[in-house]
């Protein structure tokens, strides 16, 4: 689709399911992936002038496409509506695109102003007073996330711990990826399965760089693809893993301890934390996102992908991590 017609088609879906006349200015592609596309423009509507965003999907060949929770699209922008009645701070969604418009599978949300750059975030003097209060807000947004009624939003897929980690080592089988440091990390999760867990809506991709940060905190949520229904400790534990710290040394994405989030989180959830659940899943996500890398890898290779290459030589890291967090050195 050229920008023409981009912008042809996207003033007549913001006119008719937004406001008239609909006229688009500022158009700006932030984002060309393999998975989607990020478009942020303003638009005239009823004599005011929005500033807005658009996500599309794109057509992804994926080996191992459902093997693990992910969400379209559409189905996203659901799931930001139902969270926002949660009380989560995701983005307002205010047209869900329909066949029709002649745009794809997509949605169009009000744009929210701010930092998304971890290594900003977790350096960046302007942001001193928010590092002090986010860990917090952490809590308190994952308890609003996992109070979404999971009959509103029927179409995540569910996996309890268990499958969660069987999953993973599907993917592991289908590379045919024979590494002894990860098939020992995989036998650890196996058998360190928590056996007491609640079911809840759980984001899937909760950490710094995926939060809209501005001065006073966190503002926004994004990235809910990899949503699902299941343990939701594992949203606080992927938050804390290593890799999304961006070289900050507090163990909450960079900026926080985890007495602080787990404090805020049982306040706002009435749910008593244990911490050796919470632990398992820090320790799982460094295996999670190292098997990750193994996929962005490959997928590099095959796509002539520098960027995804580069990921992929990552592999190592988070397996490091999780030796160190499991015995204790970290």
């Amino acid at each position: 689709m050229t920008n023409a017609e981009l912008l042809t088609r996207l003033q007549a879906v913001v006119s008719h399911h937004i406001g008239e006349p609909g006229t688009i200015h500022n158009l700006q592609r932030l984002t060309g992936g393999a998975n989607r596309t990020t478009i942020s423009f303003d638009a005239d509507v009823r004599e005011r002038r929005l500033e807005l965003v658009v996500q599309l999907s794109a057509e992804v060949t994926d080996p191992v496409a459902g093997v693990t929770p992910e969400v379209n699209t559409v189905n996203q922008a659901r799931l930001m509506i139902a969270a926002q009645r949660a009380g989560a701070p995701a983005p307002k969604v205010l047209a869900i695109i329909e066949p029709g418009d002649a745009l794809g599978q997509g949605y169009i949300a009000e744009r929210v102003a701010g930092e998304t750059l971890g290594s900003r975030i977790i350096r960046d003097e302007r942001f001193a007073a928010a590092r002090k209060i986010m860990a917090r807000q952490c809590g308190e947004i994952l308890a609003a996330i996992h109070r979404i009624p999971p009959t509103d939003v029927p179409f995540l897929m569910s996996q309890d711990a268990a499958a969660h980690v069987a999953a993973h080592r599907r993917i592991v089988d289908h590379y045919a990826f024979r590494l002894p440091a990860l098939e020992l990390a995989l036998r650890w999760a196996e058998r360190n399965v928590p056996q007491r867990q609640r079911h809840t809506v759980v984001h899937g991709d909760f950490r710094t760089g995926n939060l809209i940060t501005g001065e006073e905190g966190i503002r926004c949520v994004l990235d809910w693809e990899l949503a699902q229904t299941g343990d939701p400790m594992q949203d606080l534990g992927w938050l804390c893993i290593r890799t999304w710290r961006f070289g900050g040394a507090a163990p909450v994405g960079g900026f926080g301890s985890r007495d602080d989030l787990y404090a805020a989180y049982e306040e706002a959830s009435g749910y008593a934390i244990d911490r050796s659940h919470a632990r398992f899943w820090e320790a799982f996500g460094n295996v999670k996102w190292a098997i990750d890398c193994l996929r962005l890898g490959t997928r590099g290779i095959e796509e002539a992908s520098i960027e995804r290459s580069a990921i992929g030589r990552r592999i190592e890291e988070p397996l490091w991590d999780f030796f160190n967090l499991i015995e204790g050195t970290i």
